[in-house]
């Protein structure tokens, strides 16, 4: 069997494991539990498909910033995923019931880039880029049964990606320091996770600058306009129906999102 007829069969089985609401078995024995570029090219895949469906890309998501994620998950290293148009919900909008398969939240700095972002690299020009950010909560959803990720069955899985929301006010890297900020998640008005801006790598700009340089050596850099979702700043939360989520990051900005309740 090739290796590009075996990548696709894996992409086959995630689009199925999402269409259908049925999680499947990890990916690693078939991909091999090393092979983080086999898992980008099952991510290229997914991404490709989704583009010639009339998918608009409009930015990327970092995953796997904060040591206390990590810890949830198991692995030690960042990855990344693409963000699709459809995948952004309203700032206080709605989740409907049955979309997600078991989704999870948490809240993250989000920048919206003015400038592509190519060449040799570095925290200055990253920040440069940088039009605005914004307070964001990302809502990820795994394909693989029970989260039982590695980082390879994550990256396959477009970054254990689903959806995500953006606050309503933006504010300049000269208004604010996002290594400085805090994070508050509350679940029906109870605070279920905290954090801080330098959970993120150390500081959300070091996760833009591993994102622009890893996005770049994988044929896909950063362009003006894009939304980059840096990396939770706390520990993920289940995502439950019939409740609703709201994150303060201080002095960023709030933002929020309800799950939508079951049908009876």
């Amino acid at each position: 069997m090739s290796r590009i007829y075996r990548l696709g069969l894996l992409a086959d089985r995630l689009e199925t494991a999402a269409a259908t609401r049925t999680p499947i078995p990890p990916l690693r024995n078939d991909v091999g539990a090393a092979s983080v570029s086999a898992a980008y090219a099952v991510q290229a895949e997914l991404t490709r498909r989704r583009v010639a469906r009339g998918g608009r890309v409009v930015g990327r998501k970092v995953g796997l910033t904060s040591p206390a994620v990590q810890a949830q998950l198991r692995v030690d290293q960042p990855d990344f995923g693409v963000l699709f148009a459809d995948m952004q919900v309203a700032d206080g909008g709605t989740v409907p019931a049955g979309t997600l398969l078991q989704p999870k939240i948490e809240a993250e700095v989000a920048f919206v880039l003015r400038e592509d972002l190519v060449g040799e690299l570095d925290l200055a020009q990253v920040r440069g880029a940088v039009a605005h950010a914004v307070a964001a909560l990302e809502i990820v959803d795994s394909r693989i049964e029970d989260w039982d990720i590695g980082i390879v069955d994550t990256v396959a899985d477009n970054g254990s990606s689903a959806l995500f929301v953006l606050g309503g006010a933006h504010r300049t890297l000269d208004e604010i320091e996002p290594r400085d900020v805090g994070m508050s998640l509350s679940v029906d008005g109870r605070v279920a996770s905290t954090g801080s801006g330098e959970a993120c790598l150390g500081d959300p700009l070091a996760a833009l600058l591993w994102l622009a340089r890893t996005a770049q050596d994988h044929g896909a850099p950063l362009r003006a306009g894009e939304v980059v979702l840096s990396g939770a700043l706390g520990p993920m939360v289940t995502a439950v129906p019939g409740t609703t989520y709201f994150a303060e990051i201080t002095p960023l900005g709030s933002v929020s999102v309800e799950f939508g309740k079951e049908q009876a």
